[in-house]
């Protein structure tokens, strides 16, 4: 999953693809680089960013997602926001990533429920981006995760939308200290046991461990192969094409170890 934020001021890449054009640009980039789904944000949601109205973000995202559509890209969007879902839908996404988990808009998960088409990424999230670090306070980080998780699920499932929808996200990042991500990386396989497939987003993050974002592919490449080790399903990513070059690397070496080890 490539990264298309359409925003001024996100963490990594903010004020890059704000122009419609360079939008278009980029995603046309990420298809000959062998991405498979384009996520479109229009709301940064870094640590202490402020919320930008309904009307903003749509005004950024779905003309976006319209064009994307148009040049046969597989498309996310990136909202907390079930009327920028419901808008994102019909204009051509088929995956809703919702940072929330259905939590900040209740209105959500009746919409997902009614299309049995998309796929729903529920993230696991304690509050908006100004307060969550406040509540980032865990005894057992992998098991409060994986627990606050499945009771999100079944919520999910209670108000319609059907199990084969959804994929799970720990929420690196989100309400987690660096202590807490590196935790739940190392156990990605016990989220995995709750039985969906599972996000990662690692990319250019903080806890990568260089001030400067810009700096943290290395880092990032590291934690996303080994957590694809682990179990994780889908990688949400802002460096495509360094991606999908060592993801080719790791498989063509786990294929080749495989059939040594069990020869016919």
């Amino acid at each position: 999953m490539g990264i298309l934020n359409i925003t001024p001021d996100s963490f990594a890449d903010g004020g890059r693809h704000f122009e419609l054009e360079a939008a278009i640009e980029r995603a046309k980039e990420m298809i000959k680089e062998g991405v498979d789904i384009i996520d479109v944000g229009g709301e940064s949601t870094r640590p202490g960013s402020e919320r930008i109205s309904s009307e903003e973000e749509r005004d950024r995202v779905i003309p976006v997602i319209s064009a994307l559509k148009e040049i046969g890209a597989v498309i996310s969007v990136d909202t907390t926001r079930s009327e920028i879902a419901k808008l994102a839908i019909d204009a051509g996404a088929s995956y809703v990533n919702d940072i929330s988990g259905g939590l900040s808009d209740s209105k959500m998960a009746p919409l997902i429920a009614s299309h049995p088409q998309v796929q729903y990424i529920a993230m696991h999230w304690r509050g908006e981006s100004k307060q969550m670090q406040a509540q980032a306070i865990y005894k057992d980080v992998v098991s409060e995760v994986r627990q606050e998780l499945e009771t999100r699920t079944h919520e999910l499932i209670k108000s319609g939308v059907s199990p084969e929808q959804i994929i799970l996200d720990p929420g690196i990042g989100f309400a987690k200290t660096s202590a807490h991500n590196w935790e739940l990386l190392r156990h990605i396989d016990r989220l995995q046991l709750l039985g969906y497939p599972i996000l990662v987003g690692v990319s250019r993050k903080r806890f990568i461990g260089t001030p400067d974002a810009a700096d943290r592919l290395p880092g990032s490449l590291a934690a996303a192969l080994a957590t694809l080790a682990l179990g994780a399903t889908v990688l949400r990513v802002h460096d495509v094409a360094e991606t999908v070059q060592a993801l080719r690397i790791w498989r063509s070496i786990a294929a080749s170890h495989k059939t040594a080890s069990h020869p016919p």
